[in-house]
């Protein structure tokens, strides 16, 4: 997984005063947790956050203190000023290499499905995985392949699996289907390649023509 770096300084002072004058200097205040310590407070430029916050990716943080002190992170909230939509407050956990966290990796789908071609429409129902792993071991992104979804089918997060994290979702919960549209045609090759989309190829697909909305049982 990518990281970013982020620049700071120690806040010595952490009251309602020092904080609006740093908001009013284009500063941020953070908060960074973890590492069976007590909360360390810093700040940092908010332009120093844009590569992390205004991008579908996901991103490890390295905070680089004055002073030469370095933290590895994952950003765990986040507030933003209702009207304005400025960055108000953020908060960081310290994260190691020997453990595990959990993070929402994005999905990123691959091919065109066989139901799309026939008129259907891939519904989305996750965009988004929770995992749970090493930080070197965690992607960038998850792939999962869709090609072989016809009209009526789902991928359940089992089709994404991966020694490398857990999935922390039921087995049941489902990334995307393809539905039923008007422009809906016969697929003329069911009788003739019904092989290519056997079950047993699209192990964590089903057909479910009486209700779509519903997990897989």
């Amino acid at each position: 997984m990518k990281s970013i770096t982020i620049n700071g300084s120690k806040r010595e002072s952490v009251g309602k005063k020092s904080t609006k004058a740093l908001r009013n200097a284009g500063q941020v205040p953070c908060v960074l947790y973890g590492g069976g310590q007590e909360p360390l407070h810093f700040a940092a430029e908010e332009i120093a956050f844009q590569n992390l916050i205004y991008t579908p990716d996901v991103h490890t943080v390295e905070i680089q203190l004055e002073g030469g002190k370095k933290y590895n992170a994952v950003l765990q909230d986040i507030q933003f000023h209702p009207v304005t939509d400025a960055i108000l407050h953020m908060d960081f956990y310290e994260i190691f290499e020997d453990t595990p966290i959990t993070m929402e990796i994005p999905i990123h789908t691959v091919g065109i499905p066989r139901g799309v071609k026939n008129g259907g429409v891939l519904r989305y129902n996750l965009r988004r995985l929770k995992v749970k792993g090493l930080p070197g071991d965690l992607p960038d992104f998850i792939e999962a392949d869709v090609t072989k979804l016809k009209i009526g089918q789902k991928l359940y997060v089992t089709a994404v699996e991966s020694d490398d994290f857990k999935i922390q979702h039921p087995d049941n919960t489902v990334i995307c289907q393809v539905r039923t549209s008007r422009n809906i045609v016969e697929d003329l090759e069911d009788e003739e390649d019904e092989d290519e989309v056997a079950a047993d190829e699209v192990p964590a697909t089903e057909v479910d023509e009486a209700n779509e909305g519903e997990s897989k049982e």
